[in-house]
């Protein structure tokens, strides 16, 4: 039997994503109260520009105090989405102190604060959900919090940002340079005025604490997971991937070590091979590749960001925190008992793919395999070709079998001081074998 007294949603952020939370909880309102078991009542809307129209929101639930609204004692669920640290932090932790359980979309906060803010909900008995802030409309966190709890999971490979995504596929499918696509990119609404976040790869790596977090059952903060943008990837680098079978993506990578004791959390641009199931993901869509013991390989695809997916995420959360309000439980919330360090970016085991600038002259290739052997490197393959120009250079492909990423880029640095060779073209990881 369906409850009549509503449960009362505050939402803080009206944007792009909150406006279309408020859209759908208005035209679904009877398919969600089905759901959860009682209606949804939007009790208050906190923004910062009370006098932008918002269609479809009644305009006496505009407020601009979002403190006043979330310590109102009657808020059943917080919904977060304003982004950033503050002060969305302290808007969660009051609500929590509140009485109100959250759904949040803020991947920065999480990955910065999520142990601080998981032990607060617990210590008021809340939920703390936040579906939306790592994939958009993908399930992925529920799937490893909860389909998965019974498995080991060992490696989560992903494109989780759609941005990057876009970028790429337009130089790999077009031969578009970098800047040529972003601008593209831009003009589409994909990339924002300022795409440092996403294109010198700091979206991913706060999706990438938190997957690591929640899939290896430990704590990764945003300052443990290796980062490296990908505005230095050029056409030259898409033509060797090509020569290799292979194409570029933006991944965040995160793998339990071999022997269980440690976990690493890493995004970078990496040459992945056509077959690979990554490979294939094309313009602004998201895909997170999960490798674990008793599953086997599972991928999740869709849209990962725009309003209306991360609206849907949103709202799956929301109808899941309503649910455990009316039965007076819990959702899951935070693991943490492995308690396994984070090994840095050095001790990571990686390969490599180095195309070298060298003198066209006798004994160049004897010199280079001999700076990898004195650095316990084993090449894979090597590809010469001279060049026609005149200039008395060649180029001189090298791709690695795995070793430390500590040796890899100390057997870079060491190639530099050749005096034979003129300089390092590219440097790429190769992940996906």
């Amino acid at each position: 039997m369906m409850r009549t007294r509503p449960l009362k949603v505050a939402l803080l952020g009206c944007g792009v994503v909150g406006s279309e939370v408020a859209r759908i909880m208005t035209t679904h309102a009877e398919d969600l109260a089905a759901r959860v078991g009682a209606p949804l009542e939007l009790a208050g809307v906190a923004v910062r520009r009370p006098s932008r129209v918002r269609e479809g929101v009644d305009p006496a639930l505009i407020t601009t105090d979002a403190t006043a609204l979330v310590k109102r004692g009657d808020i059943d669920v917080v919904v977060e989405v304003i982004g950033g640290i503050e002060p969305a932090r302290s808007l969660i932790t009051t609500a929590f102190k509140h009485g109100a359980s959250v759904v949040s979309a803020n991947k920065a906060l999480l990955a910065q604060d999520g142990a601080a803010l998981h032990a607060a909900a617990e210590e008021h008995g809340r939920d703390l959900y936040y579906e939306a802030a790592v994939a958009g409309a993908i399930p992925l966190i529920r799937p490893l919090r909860e389909s998965l709890a019974g498995d080991k999971v060992n490696r989560v490979l992903g494109i989780v940002n759609g941005t990057t995504n876009f970028i790429l596929d337009k130089m790999d499918t077009t031969g578009a340079g970098y800047q040529e696509a972003l601008d593209e990119a831009t003009a589409l609404g994909y990339a924002e005025a300022d795409p440092t976040a996403d294109v010198e790869g700091f979206d991913a790596a706060a999706k990438a604490a938190i997957l690591a977090g929640i899939a290896f059952h430990t704590r990764v903060r945003l300052d443990d997971v290796y980062r490296e943008g990908m505005t230095e990837v050029t056409a030259a680098d898409f033509a060797s991937a090509k020569e290799m079978g292979c194409t570029i993506k933006l991944l965040a990578i995160c793998e339990r070590a071999a022997d269980g004791g440690s976990v690493t959390a890493r995004v970078h641009p990496a040459m992945i091979p056509l077959s690979h199931p990554l490979a294939s993901v094309r313009e602004a869509y998201n895909a997170v590749f999960v490798e674990s013991e008793a599953a086997g390989q599972l991928m999740f695809y869709g849209p990962g960001a725009g309003g209306a997916p991360t609206a849907s995420a949103v709202l799956g959360d929301l109808v899941a925190v309503c649910r455990n309000k009316l039965g007076e439980a819990t959702g899951p919330g935070e693991s943490a008992y492995t308690r396994l360090p984070v090994s840095p970016m050095g001790e990571v085991v990686t390969r490599y793919h180095i195309s070298l600038d060298v003198a066209d002259k006798p004994g160049v290739l004897a010199q280079v395999a001999t700076v990898f052997a004195e650095h316990s490197v084993s090449i894979d393959t090597v590809r010469q070709q001279v060049r026609q120009d005149g200039s008395g250079e060649a180029s001189l492909v090298v791709v690695t079998h795995r070793a430390t990423d500590a040796a890899l880029t100390g057997t870079v640095a060491a190639l530099r001081d050749l005096d034979t060779v003129r300089g390092v073209a590219s440097m790429m990881r190769v992940e996906g074998e």
